[in-house]
């Protein structure tokens, strides 16, 4: 029977699962407890990987871009979620079968149906297309009973308080909150971005697809701050004016350059123009191919209610098209809530004039970021008859600068490869050293997990004072000598072609 193109899509998916599960990768969380879905934990190759997306998306957008950076609290009072309407916009649908007692996601188990986007839509309206339509639980054929909306907010006690408290659905609430501060004590002058890293909570009603949809993860936020009178003096925009942007329209990706997309009113402004160039380039740095890269603007009827302007930024999958960045123009929805909410003024003067600051958001998932990057990387090939698993990440995410490997545990091999490792410690390489097994495995180990480049020591390390280098995905290795191996390392992690720093011996 041939394999239908539906199951192809699962079975890769499943290989990487099991694959990350075999590599400890990620894993779900409290597993010998069977714990909840919606959470997972990452080993420490995944999370060296992860540190590392983390710190390239830090360089490009905290650093060179000038933002402030800040660590806000998880846990917020409800205070906080009334005045951003949290607590009665934050919900979902939610169907439940009257035999299996299964629950859903209603606007999307309808919307898969049906083939039409039916979010915004009331209970009752929900409820009339499901008998029209006569959609039936898909597990087991059962009738539902009535929507009901479901509130995603984690509410949590803390200490003997009597203020009610929950963990934030999205990590940008804290740096709403810290603008005020940040303008007066950073001497901020806008445009200005402020910037964090951190966990998010949504109580999900179908967690699925492990990091694609999650009750606790990880976002990377920059929430740029402006006066929208001035949204078309950008300092640096003729750096990326030129710069071709993948946009999905007409059900086709067109390529777009950024002036164009102000020129024609694509976008309302050069702002929202600059940072989308900025995150696209982000995702070429992090090894993703332009043809796999979208930007889709959401619908009014489809994007948040604070949004006057939402592209997603989405990558192609196996299992679909998946959102990795919301990027939403949010106008003063925030501030303005925030200062009735808390009876602060949280204006700001700049040149004798008073205004409430917009707000253009960049919202990305830290860990749905991770995944789309590992599948884009996780490869397969055939070598002497028998599979090889390789994860060809760039230099930069290798949860290792290298590995050494005595080629056997014996006969001052192990000695001598422990003053390799010491020697490139000093100089600031982080190194994995692995002793036993066939030096074969030790590689097929290696290049599961992304690691690009492997010194092997072996007997004529001994004699000659050199190495081996070996590059993950062509497999050719380079004799070095051991008093050049920190240049060399520099160079290959700068991404110098192997070739070009030693003979090819194999």
């Amino acid at each position: 029977m041939q394999e239908s193109k539906s199951d192809k899509v699962r079975n890769k998916y499943e290989e990487i699962m099991e694959w990350a599960s075999r590599r400890s990768i990620f894993y779900p969380s409290s597993e010998i407890y069977n714990g909840p879905a919606g959470f997972w934990n990452f080993g420490p190759y995944g999370e060296a990987i992860r540190r590392k997306i983390i710190e390239l998306w830090r360089k490009e957008f905290v650093q060179k871009e000038d933002m402030l950076e800040i660590y806000g609290s998880q846990i917020m009072p409800n205070d906080v979620f009334k005045a951003s309407t949290h607590l009665i916009n934050f919900k979902d649908p939610v169907l439940e079968c009257k035999k299996c007692r299964s629950k859903f996601k209603a606007d999307e188990l309808i919307g898969k149906r049906i083939g039409k986007n039916v979010s915004g839509l009331e209970e009752h309206e929900l409820d009339k297309i499901i008998k029209n339509n006569n959609i039936l639980c898909p597990k087991c054929n059962s009738y539902f009973n009535s929507v009901k909306f479901f509130n995603m907010m984690i509410k949590v006690n803390v200490g003997v308080s009597d203020k009610d408290c929950s963990l934030r659905p999205e990590a940008c609430q804290s740096i709403f909150l810290d603008f005020i501060r940040m303008h007066k004590t950073m001497r901020v002058i806008l445009p200005k971005g402020i910037a964090q890293v951190g966990r998010a909570f949504r109580n999900e009603i179908s967690p699925r697809n492990s990091l694609i949809r999650e009750v606790e993860f990880s976002q990377f936020e920059a929430e740029i701050f402006f006066n929208p009178k001035k949204i078309n003096e950008v300092e640096n925009f003729d750096e990326i004016g030129n710069y071709k942007l993948n946009i999905f329209r007409k059900n086709k990706i067109e390529k777009i350059e950024a002036k164009n997309l102000v020129k024609n009113n694509i976008v309302s402004g050069k702002l929202i123009a600059y940072y989308l160039s900025k995150i696209q380039q982000l995702y070429e740095k992090y090894g993703i191919p332009l043809e796999k890269m979208r930007f889709r603007e959401v619908s009014k009827d489809e994007r948040p209610f604070y949004s006057k302007e939402t592209w997603d930024f989405e990558i192609l999958t196996s299992l679909g098209w998946i959102e990795v960045i919301a990027n939403n123009y949010r106008g003063d929805f925030d501030l303005k809530g925030h200062m009735e909410g808390s009876k602060k003024d949280l204006a700001v003067t700049e040149n004798n004039e008073k205004f409430i600051p917009h707000i253009y958001e960049i919202s990305g998932g830290v860990d749905r970021t991770f995944y789309v990057i590992i599948e884009n990387a996780f490869k397969k090939e055939i070598v002497e008859k028998e599979e090889r698993i390789f994860l060809d990440l760039i230099p930069q995410l290798s949860p290792y600068d290298t590995a050494i490997f005595p080629l056997v545990d014996k006969d001052k091999l192990p000695e001598k490869s422990k003053e390799i490792v010491k020697i490139l410690k000093k100089s600031d390489f982080n190194v994995f050293y692995d002793p036993k097994d066939s030096v074969g495995r030790r590689y097929r180990r290696l290049d599961e997990c992304g690691v690009k480049y492997i010194i092997t020591v072996d007997y004529e390390s001994l004699k000659k004072n050199d190495v081996t280098i070996r590059e993950r995905n062509s497999m050719k290795q380079i004799r070095v000598k051991i008093k050049d191996l920190n240049n060399v390392l520099k160079e290959f992690l700068n991404g110098k072609d192997l070739n070009k720093l030693g003979k090819i011996i194999n």
